[in-house]
């Protein structure tokens, strides 16, 4: 619903509105309509209770108290606006920058938030008060200091929501930079508590920065706010309470205003983030190593650190690409498909400890580069596709911001010519450019993915992985995205990581298979040979499980007996040995290595099963997958 019409709605709208608005004229006016009066004195009225001529009554000038309560609402206001915009931007830049920092920065950021927050921010601030000295400017920065933490806190809550979400993830993939991750993606899905907050603290602001006037830490004299006037009515409060009530209301008037605002506020549109930075220099475009390889991986290990161990999701796991080529990766849940992905982009999570020989992309070795020129080099030379489009798609941005920033960012273009390109995108992946002012809850499934899809294409990669983009869609749309990435695969010679779990699939779809289980590639063949010639058994299990319309449907559909094994306690020899039915005594106690059958066929087994004979059910399944 627009916030407009929540507005017109909401009770409690119209009332902050009418409550803010009376508060900011009186902060406008009141000084030039009631500033002369406040400050004149009137030696004949001296402390006189309140009248028809001074409803509040004089103070120990003479001065009418109504008119300095109405005058000293803009300073009140304002030092009180001033002290939570000062500790509120520093708090959630603090918190924030958690998402984007590297850990060391994280862990330091981390203890210096539960340092802070470990003195209470009441006595933070009288104490900082006294040190910066009595005066307006010194109570501002007092309580700045003294709010920082609570804000630093909120904010890194937040953002570590926002720090495990795919399209932080994809961002990163970009190459976005630091701050752009923080305004672009970190913040505005962090807004709307925030802005709560914010709103709810300045009402404390107001309290608090009146305490210390009371105290006599805050506005000195001839200068005046709510808290000075409370103090200066407190010795009356028995026989004229009005003098000291009138001031004492004005700042729960105020306090009230502010937290109603709060909670209008908090269902209303997240703060965008600014605009871009000017862009940069145009870079280098990438294209495939002198070996004609876009992609080269050997031995790639990660390692993950758990409560009652070290596990190895991915061990030994080799794979190359070669311009335009399409090679499929599959496996059972848990094989290590999504992980070898992740670690191949960088993008595993910070525990993780990944190794390798040889991890080249674009004839680069990625582990000779600096962070900085890694990250540049992934992003202009790879493209992720992640399975949850609607999760990978930042939800507070529109669709052209999230097409456009990484070109704007890489390729030194101006907004204009980066929505041409964002524009010719959605035309490639089929999509009309109007969906440019949409954002990714106004789209469906698969207009999502083709999007994400026109997202990498922005930089005109020359590798796409594509970590199972089909698995939430309907059988159309599936061959849809999966025609859409052949053709792009044809038109712009990218290689394609396709992954996914569905055999049949990747069999109609890619030209080459490596079959992953228990973290490694146990088979890598032609996908032509996939049906009939695939000589593990833990590959010729998967195949034979693909169901068919020529089954006996009173037998219960074919299934890989077992589970896989425990990742904390890998036995010595073959992995699959336990669910293999073929199974002899060496697969116990040596694990297989993979090797050549031919020129284009790898097993890691000992005792290759032979080539099947051709299946005509399965050979249907292959050639129309839908």
């Amino acid at each position: 619903m627009p916030l407009p019409t929540r507005y017109l709605r909401s009770p409690m709208a119209w009332v902050a509105t009418a409550m803010l608005a009376s508060l900011i004229v009186l902060a406008l006016a009141g000084p030039l309509v009631w500033g002369a009066a406040a400050d004149r004195p009137d030696p004949s009225v001296v402390l006189q209770g309140p009248s028809g001529v001074h409803p509040f009554g004089t103070d120990n000038l003479g001065r009418d108290l109504l008119a300095r309560v109405l005058a000293a609402t803009r300073p009140s206001l304002l030092l009180a606006l001033a002290a939570t915009a000062i500790g509120a931007g520093t708090g959630v830049l603090l918190g924030a920058s958690t998402a984007v920092v590297g850990p060391r920065s994280r862990r330091l950021i981390a203890a210096l938030i539960n340092l802070l927050l470990a003195f209470p921010a009441l006595l933070v601030a009288l104490f900082l008060a006294v040190v910066f000295g009595a005066g307006a400017g010194g109570a501002v920065f007092a309580l700045a200091v003294a709010g920082v933490p609570g804000f630093a806190r909120l904010a890194q809550t937040l953002a570590a929501a926002v720090a495990g979400t795919d399209h932080l993830a994809a961002a990163r993939v970009l190459g976005l930079r630091r701050h752009r991750l923080l305004w672009r993606h970190v913040l505005p899905n962090t807004a709307e508590p925030l802005l709560l907050s914010t709103t709810t603290a300045a009402g404390t602001s107001l309290v608090a920065l009146s305490g210390l006037s009371f105290l006599g830490l805050g506005v000195q004299p001839p200068g005046y706010d709510w808290g000075q006037l409370l103090n200066q009515g407190l010795d009356r409060i028995y026989a004229q309470p009005l003098p000291a009530l009138a001031p004492g209301l004005a700042i729960l008037y105020a306090a009230v205003t502010f937290q109603l605002l709060g909670e209008v506020l908090a269902g209303g549109f997240a703060r965008r983030g600014p605009a871009s930075r000017p862009p940069r220099r145009p870079v280098a475009p990438s294209g495939p190593a002198e070996d004609g390889l876009v992609l080269q991986v050997e031995d790639l290990n990660v390692e993950l650190p758990t409560p009652d161990g070290v596990i190895r999701p991915v061990r030994g796991v080799s794979l190359s690409l070669r311009p335009g080529e399409i090679v499929g990766l599959v496996g059972e849940s848990g094989s290590g498909k999504s992980l070898t992905a992740l670690a191949i982009a960088d993008l595993l999570p910070e525990r993780a400890r990944v190794s390798h020989r040889t991890l080249r992309l674009l004839g680069a070795d990625l582990a000779a580069l600096t962070p900085k020129q890694r990250d540049r080099h992934l992003a202009t030379g790879l493209a992720m596709v992640f399975q949850n489009p609607a999760s990978a798609l930042n939800p507070s941005l529109r669709i052209a911001t999230q097409l456009t920033e990484a070109a704007r960012a890489h390729l030194g273009i101006s907004r204009a010519e980066a929505l041409r390109e964002a524009s010719d995108a959605l035309r490639r992946v089929a999509l009309p450019p109007s969906l440019l002012r949409a954002r990714p809850h106004q789209l469906s499934g698969g207009q999502r993915q083709r999007v994400m899809i026109a997202s990498g294409l922005m930089l005109r990669p020359d590798l796409i992985i594509a970590d199972e983009p089909t698995t939430a869609l309907d059988v159309t749309v599936q061959r849809q995205i999966t025609e859409l990435l052949s053709e792009l695969r044809r038109d712009t010679s990218a290689a394609v990581l396709f992954i996914s779990h569905d055999i049949a699939l990747v069999s109609g779809f890619c030209e080459r298979v490596l079959v992953m289980y228990a973290g490694a590639v146990v088979e890598a063949l032609p996908a032509d040979r996939l049906a009939t010639a695939a000589r593990h058994p833990y590959t010729r299990a998967l195949v034979e499980s693909v169901p068919d319309l020529t089954a006996d449907r009173d037998r219960p559909l074919p299934t890989v007996p077992g589970a896989p094994p425990d990742p904390l306690a890998p036995a010595p020899g073959c992995p699959f040995e336990p669910r293999c039915p073929h199974r002899r005594d060496r697969c116990a106690r040596e694990a297989p290595p993979l090797e050549g059958l031919d020129a284009v066929q790898r097993v890691a087994c000992w005792y290759p099963l032979p080539v099947a004979a051709a299946d005509p059910a399965v050979d249907q399944v292959k050639a129309d997958p839908s």
